[in-house]
């Protein structure tokens, strides 16, 4: 485990939990010799993430559209910043040559960077662990809904372990070491008939 894409908010203005657990979470990636690669931002949760990285001695690699950097919204002390035309070829790019995916709390962006994930590994075109930190129980709605999709036949029983959600920032790294391998094979199992 050497690299893994972290998908967070960038709103300032969250409860300070979030920025405790994302902290917790940067010194947590140094300390295991894990770098980070990220939508680049340098705000809330995700500046909150580059700069405790940074601080620790850790590598940051960002990665955002060229209109997002136009705005001034982009981190200037990365390790490296890479830019995109579009939002999908910078989700394209933060999947690549990684290990897992992180999502911490965030909205419709880090949801939406979330769902397209799932989607490609119960298609069998990812098959990395994909972590949900819930912190202060954020995801617990998301939990039920996905729960919801299997208990109404949306989707199987075995996509419940395409993802983990993890409580503490600490566990992560653990719970990704410990992620059984998914299949490559997926498709074949992804329609519910």
């Amino acid at each position: 485990m050497s690299l893994v894409c972290v998908y967070c908010a960038s709103s300032a203005r969250v409860d300070s939990v979030y920025f405790d657990a994302t902290e917790r979470l940067g010194r947590e990636f140094v300390r295991c010799g894990i770098d980070v690669i990220y939508g680049g931002g340098s705000i809330g949760l995700m500046g909150c993430l580059a700069d405790t990285v940074l601080a620790a001695g850790g590598q940051v690699t960002g990665v955002i559209p060229k209109f997002m950097d136009d705005v001034e919204w982009s981190h200037q002390h990365l390790t490296k910043l890479i830019f995109t035309e579009t939002m999908h070829q910078r989700k394209a790019r933060m999947i690549e040559g990684i290990d897992a995916v992180i999502a911490l709390p965030g909205s419709t962006g880090t949801f939406e960077e979330l769902f397209e994930v799932i989607t490609l590994k119960r298609l069998g075109l990812f098959d990395k662990p994909i972590i949900i930190l819930n912190t202060n129980n954020y995801y617990e709605p998301l939990k039920e809904m996905l729960n919801k999709c299997v208990a109404e036949n949306f989707m199987r029983p075995k996509h419940l372990t395409m993802w983990s959600f993890v409580d503490e920032p600490e566990n992560v790294i653990k719970t990704l070491r410990n992620t059984p391998k998914w299949n490559k094979d997926a498709i074949k199992f992804a329609v519910v008939q």
